[in-house]
């Protein structure tokens, strides 16, 4: 054990799961939170240094309250990753309000309470790192996934505001940007998915971020990023054309 402590949020699946194990094998401490608690109990049942702290993330109050259990029972939190997120593909062929509302509650309003809860912690302590997961989906908008890239948006913003906020506190705060992972969530796509990778894979990938280097943005596979990133960056009129040429099956 190295004494050290990691907080993850939506670990039942998926990134975080894997995250969560990655960092158990390091020798740290994880406090693992998600609604689903029998799958959140089944993993801790495996690592004798990963504890269950079930948690909807869209109640504040709740999130406050969890972080200070975590506190208490697992003690200092060197690390706090939020990677909460929702998506349905299918609802977001069609306009469709209450799922629209229902994505952003999770996906945006869900880690901004995440990080609400540890906020105060980390500045007056003047130490710590706050993660945060997005998407390249983030860096522009993609065909059936208006409300998915606009919350995935709206939080890669929120994570560069929040780093010039606390690194006046010695509080480091990272962005997180994976292309394609194999998880319940993107199972749900019926599109094929370019150099999709699988989740242990961006577990090591977020650990070396994490622990190793000091970028803001953590980003992989770097392949598939740099080519989102060169569309992030091109004329709207040629932007839509690559995309409406490589994206039919989405919208067909």
């Amino acid at each position: 054990m190295n004494n050290k402590t990691i907080w993850i949020t939506g670990a039942s699946s998926g990134i975080g799961k894997a995250l969560a194990i990655k960092f158990s094998k390091e020798g740290w401490s994880v406090a693992i939170s998600a609604r689903r608690e029998k799958l959140l109990d089944e993993i801790a049942e495996s690592y004798n240094n990963i504890y269950p702290f079930p948690l909807d993330v869209t109640d504040s109050e709740k999130c406050k309250f969890t972080f200070e259990n975590i506190k208490k029972k697992v003690g200092d939190i060197n690390i706090s990753v939020f990677c909460t997120g929702i998506h349905d593909p299918k609802s977001e062929k069609k306009l469709n309000i209450e799922k629209i509302r229902k994505i952003m509650e999770v996906n945006f309003f869900g880690t901004v309470n995440s990080i609400n809860s540890v906020y105060d912690y980390y500045k007056e302590k003047k130490s710590g790192h706050i993660s945060i997961v997005s998407s390249v989906a983030a860096y522009r908008g993609l065909p059936a996934a208006g409300a998915y890239c606009a919350s995935k948006s709206a939080l890669s913003s929120f994570t560069e505001s929040l780093f010039f906020d606390l690194k006046r506190f010695n509080v480091r705060v990272s962005l997180v940007s994976p292309g394609f992972i194999k998880t319940p969530m993107t199972d749900q796509n019926d599109f094929p998915m370019p150099m999709i990778k699988s989740p242990e894979f961006a577990a090591e990938q977020m650990f070396k971020g994490l622990t190793q280097k000091k970028a803001f943005e953590i980003h992989f596979p770097v392949a598939f990023t740099s080519m989102m990133k060169v569309l992030k960056i091109i004329p709207n009129g040629l932007y839509f054309k690559v995309v409406e040429k490589g994206m039919k099956k989405v919208i067909g």
